[in-house]
């Protein structure tokens, strides 16, 4: 891989799109810093709406409950005296959750005639890996599906946004900016537009945030990317509320992804 972000013009092996995520942290040593993933994992066991991302865990949930599952699912520190400085994600991690979310998508697309949404709370970053996956899921026969397009919401802090698509991907629009956003709202919008016009609810969301969170509480089959600092999808998943959350930082620049969008479309389409 001659680039940290760019293409190789085959699919990585798992060693080197390993060695990818390190290099581009992605995984490995990330940005994100222990101080805000342990203030963002109280939050949580708090249950401070805005870290919950539209899901409603059970009251079994502790701080260091959480913490304990973040450092089995994601790979960050255990040590809770561990307060500030470095935090890290394993990248075999997110690999093997690359993996059983391929796997999932590629069951959903092998029935053919699925209905798939997809969505994003990180216009900046993560977009580039929806934006390949929904021409992807397009390509073998899933219908995908822009609801409630231009529908307005009022998401955290009272603010009111509009639902806006680029390239068949949902996020929020700002008076004209795609914004970075936490808010399940509207995801909530887009299954009661569904349900008003008598339409079905997607068989799979692909989505990030409170979009993924939302799909996952309404009971929709749902893969998500979250980062350290994001707990909710992951203790979603272990609820069983999420098919598969995938660690990751979710802010890097958009062509660091190329590579991980690559080994996983790969697995998705290899049986279809």
């Amino acid at each position: 891989m001659p680039d940290p972000g760019g293409r190789t013009g085959r699919v990585p092996t798992r060693e080197e799109l390993r060695e990818h995520l390190i290099r581009t942290r992605i995984a490995g040593h990330v940005a994100t810093p222990r101080e805000n993933n342990l203030d963002h994992y109280r939050s949580l066991a708090l249950r401070d709406p805005y870290y919950l991302f539209g899901l409603d865990i059970s009251e079994d949930w502790s701080y260091a409950d959480v913490l304990g599952l973040m450092a089995k699912s994601v790979g960050v520190s255990p040590d809770p005296e561990h307060r500030e400085g470095q935090d890290t994600i394993d990248p075999d991690r997110t690999i093997d959750a690359l993996e059983a979310m391929a796997d999932r998508i590629g069951a959903v697309l092998a029935r053919g005639s699925a209905r798939v949404l997809f969505a994003t709370g990180h216009p900046t970053g993560l977009l580039a890996i929806h934006t390949a996956l929904a021409r992807t899921a397009a390509a073998y026969g899933a219908t995908v599906i822009t609801p409630a397009e231009g529908g307005e919401c009022v998401g955290g802090y009272g603010r009111r946004r509009r639902i806006r698509y680029l390239d068949d991907v949902a996020m929020l629009d700002d008076r004209g900016s795609f914004v970075h956003t936490h808010d399940a709202d509207p995801m909530v919008a887009i299954l009661e537009e569904l349900d008003r016009r008598g339409e079905p609810r997607p068989d799979l969301v692909i989505a990030d945030h409170g979009w993924a969170g939302a799909a996952g509480e309404a009971g929709i089959e749902t893969v998500g990317f979250a980062d350290c600092n994001d707990p909710a999808l992951f203790v979603g998943e272990a609820e069983g509320k999420i098919a598969v959350a995938v660690p990751l930082d979710d802010n890097v620049l958009p062509r660091y992804y190329r590579p991980l969008t690559e080994y996983l479309i790969h697995r998705i389409t290899r049986d279809l």
